[in-house]
């Protein structure tokens, strides 16, 4: 488990140090458990019975069981890209699609993959493929993303970041 402490003192990962086809560092979370999905729930003032109640998920809606919300796993991709960043770069991009749900007892892999890099005025840029991936091996949210990180020697990425503009 990532803490507080860790990214505080997290060591910059610059852009000279990632090439094509590197994996970046996964973040595992789980098990899920009915709290979470219920705290999610509670924050974002979400009442539909499905993330909270087993009876009317399963046997009203046909579930397998109370689902994580779909806003949770959108709040998930760009927490982990922004601490791949910390404490210098910027998570500028991300997209993904919603394929499988997430229950009670799951436990989610997150990753990404570099899959090209271009520097553009001066500044890193890191194309990756990214996803959730289930203890099951079932990618439930595959998606593109695209941060900027610091070119060692060169200048700040600015914050907030402003991307550059298109020629």
């Amino acid at each position: 488990m990532v803490t507080a402490e860790d990214l505080r003192n997290r060591t910059q990962t610059y852009y000279d140090d990632v090439e094509v086809g590197n994996e970046m560092p996964p973040l595992v979370i789980g098990p899920i458990t009915p709290t979470h999905i219920f705290r999610w729930s509670a924050a974002i003032e979400n009442w539909h019975r499905i993330h909270y109640d087993q009876s009317y998920a399963v046997y009203h809606e046909g579930l397998p069981n109370i689902l994580a919300q779909g806003s949770w796993k959108q709040s998930i991709l760009p927490r982990y890209l922004k601490d791949l960043c910390l404490p210098d770069g910027w998570a500028w991009k991300v997209s993904f699609q919603h394929r499988a749900m997430i229950v009670p007892g799951d436990t989610i892999t997150v990753w990404a993959a570099a899959t090209g890099k271009y520097e553009k005025e001066g500044l890193g840029f890191i194309d990756l493929d990214v996803g959730m991936r289930l203890q099951s091996d079932i990618e439930t949210c595959p998606g593109k993303a695209t941060i900027v990180l610091p070119i060692r020697g060169g200048r700040p990425v600015p914050y907030p970041f402003v991307a550059p503009a298109a020629k």
